[in-house]
């Protein structure tokens, strides 16, 4: 069957060219020219209508995407999930470094997803078939705590929550040269990299405020190690802010250098609290480093 791509329009903070919104959205891996296409073909509506090219989007606009390209269906998987919590409305998961969290146009599978439907029988629905109980992501690379929906009621309150920010991250990250700051916040606007779409910056074109909340943990010879904490959930924030104040992520492919192999950068979500959607209790959840991150660290101890 012909693959049906359902995405809304969110915190944007100015209209915007559609075929510019999306081949610049991390959602999907379309280029201007094909988006241009889909809307030529009427094979893109926007509320449940056919645009032009030129159709400014919107906050809660409704954008359906039908693809060229046929695909199956996306297929449970056996996989090794590490699952720190789990009730009949949700899960904790501590994801892997190298992981993709969902399928998306060009792979569907081997993520998190597919791992996920193989687990568990019922979850939610709100983002569509490549994303049923994702709440919030984070980065292949990156390792970590994420929150599952096992069901639409719970995952609408979750998603409220993340909106008001009542959802707490706390990330580890070792970065690149000494910081002499022993706490600090970066808050810089990101966008989308003009030169590079698949990358973003600090930028006042197009972009949207982006706050990050650093203390330092441990200093080395060439490193820091820090314990970032996030007030919004811009797109690889924590990486563009290190780079920004040139202490980039370590192993950092993209905005950094990688050093040690082909191990991700690294960054770790270690902290996660939020008020449960059904019983309202306040829960919080710690996990520990994964144990290439440790090594990682130890040779910088030991310079």
């Amino acid at each position: 069957m012909e693959e049906k791509i359902f995405l809304k329009v969110s915190d944007l903070d100015e209209s915007v060219r559609i075929d510019k919104y999306l081949s610049d959205s991390n959602e999907i891996d379309f280029t201007r020219s094909k988006i241009q296409k889909l809307i030529d073909d009427g094979k893109l509506l926007v509320n449940g209508k056919t645009v032009k090219n030129s159709y400014k989007v919107s906050n809660n606009d409704e954008i359906q995407i039908t693809d060229e390209k046929i695909v199956d269906d996306i297929k449970a998987e056996k996989m090794d999930i590490n699952v720190v919590y789990e009730d009949n409305y949700l899960m904790v998961i501590n994801k892997q470094s190298g992981v993709v969290v969902h399928p998306a146009p060009g792979n569907y599978s081997n993520t998190l997803v597919n791992g996920l439907m193989y687990l568990c029988k019922d979850l939610s629905s709100v983002n569509g078939k490549f994303r049923p109980g994702i709440v919030h992501r984070i980065d292949k690379d990156t390792s970590g705590l994420l929150i599952v929906a096992k069901n639409d009621k719970a995952h609408a309150i979750l998603a409220e929550e993340l909106k008001n920010k009542e959802i707490k991250r706390k990330y580890i990250a070792l970065v690149d040269g000494v910081i002499n700051h022993d706490t600090g916040t970066i808050d810089a606007p990101i966008g989308r990299d003009e030169k590079d779409r698949k990358k973003m910056c600090v930028t006042s074109n197009n972009s949207k405020e982006a706050i990050t909340h650093f203390k330092v943990i441990e200093r080395y010879k060439r490193a820091t190690l820090i314990e970032c904490t996030l007030e919004t959930g811009r797109t690889h924030q924590i990486r563009v802010h290190m780079k920004y104040i040139n202490h980039p992520v370590i192993n950092d492919p993209v905005y950094g250098k990688c050093i040690y192999g082909d191990f991700g950068q690294l960054l770790h979500a270690r902290k996660i609290g939020f008020i449960h959607p059904i019983t309202k209790e306040y829960m919080n959840f710690t996990c520990e480093l994964p144990k290439e991150f440790i090594e990682i660290v130890d040779k910088y101890k030991e310079e």
